[in-house]
């Protein structure tokens, strides 16, 4: 029962937090520090999912969203 709440509120709070990150992004209102820090916190939520749930292939998925989401934040700061 803890890992399926666990995972629940990693699902739901990494899905809130990608959808912030893309309208962000795709509103091009400046707020690109935002938007990469929301995508890289959304991709810290799925890849403990993944690591849960012991899904290497979306563990990795999600390493190469948390390296984009820094390069992000590293070119706009």
């Amino acid at each position: 029962m803890e890992h399926a709440f666990l995972i629940s509120v990693c699902e739901k709070v990494g899905s809130a937090l990608a959808i912030l990150y893309a309208l962000l992004i795709a509103s091009n209102t400046g707020n690109e520090i935002l938007g990469f820090s929301l995508l890289l916190m959304s991709s810290g939520f799925f890849a403990l999912w993944a690591v849960i749930d012991r899904r290497l292939a979306f563990l990795s998925l999600q390493m190469f969203y948390a390296i984009s989401a820094v390069i992000g934040l590293v070119r706009w700061a």
